[in-house]
């Protein structure tokens, strides 16, 4: 009976300290990891989420750039972080590609973060620089690229992102053969290829929708099933002869496993009303993203779903980082 006695005092005493949490939180503010530079689509997203998170939150949620290693640096930031709500992931998809490709990862995705809610879903986009590239669309430019001694460049954000499968997915649909420049995030990249130093990427449409606008970039394709809402005269890779071709950026938050449920709710509620605001969705419109805002449960299944799929991705195209 003392036993049951002492074990029932220690629930109540876990109870109540749960509940403290859950009025003291936040008490400070929250750092939103964003694993790229500054510029990109994951960044501008955070940016825009945290804006307004962090007025419900009646805290400031501050933005950090932890670029590297292909987005894993920043999430073994925040897999190692203390899990008290004070530190998150702005995770993508490149994280359950990087679970496949790399051999050794400080963490796992899938047990190490607490999903809280998908943000949103951008398509990827085949772009070329449109002076120095006469490709029109996707076949003159697979023409053009068997034809060339030198194999043409492609910059990703990173090895074992999502922009540098779709490019080894697009070799091995078409047969060509393209040398692989990784950077660290969609800003260097977009730099580069407009200044010609890379001939083609499968960026995210964010950044670099305006350079489509005003005539630098040329896109020959979406690497989504459906067409981009706002490139919707560009094909999608599927319809360029490219068949069952199907790849697509999601982006969202998560915190280090072990953080509070309460917390996590606050968060998802907090994050789910942002992202429904009409401010919140028209600006996802101006960049071409779709928003989301699912459940922690919903994200975790998309997740696992995704790892899988991205696993038998990378067996097909033999990608592998040491």
């Amino acid at each position: 009976m003392p036993t049951l006695t002492l074990r029932a005092s220690l629930l109540a005493l876990a109870f109540v300290a749960g509940a403290a949490t859950a009025q003291t939180w936040p008490a400070k503010p929250i750092t939103l990891v964003v694993p790229f530079p500054p510029g990109g689509t994951t960044d501008v997203l955070a940016r825009a989420l945290a804006e307004r998170v962090g007025a419900g939150l009646g805290q400031t949620v501050i933005v950090e750039n932890k670029p590297g290693a292909g987005a894993t640096l920043g999430a073994d930031v925040v897999a190692k972080a203390k899990p008290d709500g004070y530190t998150l992931l702005m995770g993508a998809v490149h994280h359950t590609i990087a679970s496949s490709v790399y051999r050794k990862l400080p963490y796992d995705f899938q047990k190490s973060f607490a999903p809280i809610t998908t943000v949103a879903l951008v398509p990827n986009v085949l772009v070329v620089n449109a002076a120095l590239t006469p490709a029109r669309n996707v076949q003159e430019l697979v023409t053009l690229a068997k034809s060339q001694p030198d194999a043409p460049s492609f910059g990703s954000n990173g090895n074992g992102t999502a922009q540098h499968l779709i490019g080894m997915q697009f070799q091995n649909s078409t047969g060509v053969r393209l040398l692989h420049v990784p950077y660290k995030g969609s800003g260097p990249l977009t730099t580069d290829l407009l200044g010609g130093q890379i001939a083609l990427s499968f960026d995210t449409v964010t950044p670099v929708l305006q350079h489509i606008n005003s005539g630098k970039l040329r896109a020959l394709a979406v690497t989504t099933a459906r067409r981009s809402s706002v490139l919707p005269n560009v094909p999608t890779l599927d319809e360029a002869g490219l068949k069952g071709f199907d790849i697509g950026t999601w982006f969202g938050v998560l915190a280090p496993a072990a953080t509070p449920k309460d917390i996590v709710a606050r968060l998802h509620a907090e994050m789910t009303k942002a992202i429904q605001s009409a401010e919140f969705r028209k600006r996802m419109e101006e960049i071409g993203a779709e928003p989301v805002g699912n459940t922690p449960e919903q994200m975790a299944k998309q997740i696992t779903d995704e790892t899988e799929k991205f696993a038998r991705l990378v067996k097909e195209a033999k990608v592998s980082i040491e």
